[in-house]
């Protein structure tokens, strides 16, 4: 099982496209320092980590001259990895984790299995192509990235909505509640929580 000390994961992923420091502590306070090159994920990511109560430092340097594509995704791979550094053997949490957030008309719930198995429902209907400059298909990327990367199965569903960026808002303050809830130390258990004694 991974100790206190052992829940942070740290992360550098460089190729020719994005070169990405990410460091990440379940145990935190909602503390960032996040600048990506692309503003509204640092927007999102800002509210990911606060609502979540999770320390989160990220620094990105991508080919945002061409899009936010390479960026975005390869943003979810690393959050992704540095989560399933922070969790070990994904022993005495937790595991399951749900969160649903209004924001204003919009109401959207995330629930989440920290189960080692990767898998992506992606239930938004989004009116709008673009919030800004940035392109909200990239939205589902990064999460089918961390969800890939980081073995986890997440279900994320939107009741209703009507604004593109109030969606996405609750989406991303959603998924850091289900998350804390999720990585929660439980006492009872003992090693990872499964009848099978394993992920």
């Amino acid at each position: 099982m991974a100790s206190s000390a052992a829940r942070k994961g740290q992360i550098h992923r460089q190729t020719k496209e994005t070169d990405i420091r990410l460091a990440l502590n379940l145990d935190g306070q909602g503390n960032t320092s996040i600048k990506t090159g692309v503003p509204f994920m640092d927007h999102m990511l800002t509210l990911f980590a606060v609502h979540g109560f999770f320390d989160l430092e990220i620094t990105a340097n991508g080919d945002t001259e061409v899009d936010g594509h390479h960026t975005v995704e390869d943003l979810g791979i690393c959050l992704g990895q540095a989560l399933k550094q922070a969790l070990g053997d994904f022993g005495a949490i937790c595991r399951y984790g749900q969160g649903a957030v209004p924001m204003d008309e919009s109401l959207v719930r995330v629930t989440l299995d920290c189960s080692n198995r990767p898998y992506l429902h992606y239930g938004l209907q989004l009116a709008d192509q673009k919030v800004g400059d940035f392109d909200t298909a990239l939205a589902k990327e990064f999460f089918r990235a961390v969800t890939l990367h980081g073995g986890i199965t997440l279900h994320v569903e939107m009741v209703h909505g009507e604004n593109t960026h109030h969606i996405l808002e609750a989406m991303f303050k959603a998924f850091g509640r289900a998350l804390d809830q999720a990585t929660t130390t439980e006492t009872r258990a003992h090693g990872p929580l499964s009848s099978k004694g394993s992920l």
